[in-house]
């Protein structure tokens, strides 16, 4: 199995155990969008709560350049750490939602 494949299955894995810890209800849904083919990933929250309109992304991750870019954490999880954890070197990991002026205080790549 190549790198970029591994790396797909880890962010599905991630994502899809994040879908199933979601509070859903008949009105709004935790939907999982898995774009393999542009490696675009997310999770999402859609539906009504009564009269409110509840739509928006939980977590969004995209595979670019052989790296894994997390470009939103709407948790309280370190999903970096998680993907550490399962064999992710930390130069493969890029904090998307900090500045590249930031990602170069962390241990993860930046860019």
């Amino acid at each position: 199995m190549d790198k970029i494949e591994r790396y797909r299955e880890f962010v599905q894995q991630i994502l899809t155990e994040h879908a199933q810890l979601s509070p859903t209800t008949d009105t709004v849904q935790a939907q999982l969008i898995f774009d393999t083919q542009h490696h675009h990933y997310q999770l999402a929250y859609v539906g009504w709560q009564g009269d409110k309109r509840v739509f928006g992304p939980i977590m969004h991750f995209d595979i670019q350049d052989g790296k894994i870019w997390i470009q939103y954490n709407g948790t309280e999880d370190s999903v970096a750490e998680r993907l550490v954890e399962m064999g992710v070197p930390p130069s493969d990991i890029v904090i998307g939602f900090h500045s590249a002026f930031k990602r170069q205080f962390t241990h993860y790549a930046v860019g």
